[in-house]
């Protein structure tokens, strides 16, 4: 009877106890759980945070896309793989970089380096602000560099992209003058001469209209045609003095197609991680112009028209170098040009040609191109060309003429009035003696 007292006096001593320690643990268990709940609600804000970042960035992405289709710059479904931070395809005029060449996107400014490139269709797309599919807080991969402004000079500007075709007028105006004194004798005292006293006045303007159409085979190669229509006249005075003083003034002219060309281009690497873009090019220049040795001429042998063309066929070999640097571009190219030689065998007065071998040449050039906006560009270059001597078969000796300096500075000006029509204008100037005194070219490329 006393044990039973005892057990029932601890159950009720104890109960208090136990039910304590149960309220003690739940206590600590709902802590836990708000816990719990608080970090989730943190990481709940974080991602919301990021999605709303993401979204803003797919909408200054979207407003690039709307620029860039503006200026006929990237095609939709390029910038659907940067939307989706993929990879593009095909996005160069520098086209045909390749599928992981890296593109440095200027978030404060369009990209305004583009040109040649083909244009976009209408956009349709619209910004949105759903959930990556990849992880969050990546940074993308790198895209493609895309190309340079349009007033770079002609054949420095990179490639369409495959499929890509372009068909390009232009008009082109030079004009070339000299002013020639010579004196062949003895000078007595200072004013007085023994001998024969000859000057030479000349003037040469020349207009050339031509066609051309390139077109891309694949990202990195395409090819070209050039058919030129020439117009050339000629103005030259020429006084000579002796024991008489005769003056002789001769006008000539002369209308025909020139030679025609046709060339390729290959984009030799891809320009991944912020390298120049390398490309070497190929032409073959007919001679289907009215040459120096077809010409109509007098019984003493005098041309009584003017060339269109050389009169030889001719291939070169060149490579450029193109270095993006937004909003510039670095360019520099070298270039080798070789003059066929051939036999003549034409026989003019008492004056037989034989076999004439027109000096080849070396050009090199360089310069930069600069974006103003997306529409209007510029550029300013310098280029150099080394004519080696012209060797001549008169009556079977043979006869070598002098080597010429040609160099000259050139300022070129771009404007894209539409998103596939780009006008451009190109000033180049003389500054050496063999080289024309100025040069004026205009070019209006239309891309399909």
């Amino acid at each position: 009877m006393a044990a039973c007292a005892l057990a029932a006096c601890a159950m009720f001593w104890g109960a208090p106890a136990h039910a304590q320690s149960q309220a003690s643990d739940l206590a600590r268990v709902m802590e836990l759980i708000d816990q719990q709940e608080a970090r989730l609600n943190a990481q709940q804000r974080q991602l919301q945070e990021q999605q709303r970042q993401l979204g803003e960035q797919r909408e200054l992405i979207e407003r690039q896309r709307y620029e860039l289709l503006a200026m006929g710059a990237v095609s939709d479904a390029d910038l659907g793989d940067i939307r989706g931070a993929g990879v593009p395809s095909s996005a160069l005029n520098f086209h045909g970089l390749g599928e992981d060449e890296p593109v440095q996107v200027n978030r404060q400014r369009p990209l305004v380096m583009l040109a040649q490139v083909e244009g976009g269709s209408a956009p349709q797309a619209t910004p949105t602000s759903a959930a990556p599919s990849g992880p969050v807080g990546e940074a993308p991969p790198e895209q493609p560099q895309t190309a340079t402004v349009d007033a770079l000079p002609e054949g420095q500007n990179a490639l369409l992209g495959a499929g890509r075709l372009v068909i390009e007028p232009s008009f082109e105006y030079s004009r070339s003058s000299s002013n020639r004194f010579v004196f062949r004798g003895v000078e007595i005292v200072t004013g007085v001469q023994i001998g024969l006293l000859e000057v030479n006045d000349a003037a040469r303007d020349t207009l050339t209209a031509s066609i051309a159409a390139r077109y891309a085979v694949t990202d990195r190669l395409e090819v070209e045609a050039r058919v030129p229509y020439i117009y050339r006249a000629d103005r030259v005075t020429t006084v000579a003095q002796q024991s008489t003083t005769t003056m002789q003034t001769f006008e000539l002219n002369g209308s025909n197609i020139g030679d025609v060309e046709v060339s390729a281009r290959y984009q030799l690497n891809r320009g991944r991680n912020g390298a120049p873009i390398f490309v070497a090019g190929a032409r073959v220049k007919s001679d289907s112009g009215l040459g120096p040795f077809d010409l109509e001429r007098d019984s003493a042998g005098i041309s009584t028209e003017l060339a269109t063309g050389s009169g030889f066929w001719a291939v070169q070999g060149s490579v450029s170098m193109l270095y993006p640097s937004d909003p510039a571009v670095i360019f520099a190219s070298l270039s080798y040009n070789h003059n066929i030689a051939r036999d003549v065998n034409v026989t003019y007065g008492t004056v037989t040609v034989g076999e004439v071998d027109p000096g080849d040449s070396i050009s090199m050039g360089f310069g930069f191109g600069f974006a103003l906006n997306n529409r209007f560009s510029y550029s300013l270059g310098y280029s150099h060309s080394y004519v080696l001597p012209t060797t001549s078969e008169l009556n079977e000796l043979v006869q070598e003429s002098t080597e010429l300096q040609v160099g000259s500075v050139s300022l070129g000006m771009s404007f894209r009035a539409t998103e596939r029509l780009t006008l451009s204008t190109s000033v180049d100037i003389g500054v050496t003696e063999d080289a024309p005194d100025v040069r004026v070219a205009f070019r209006a490329p239309f891309r399909w």
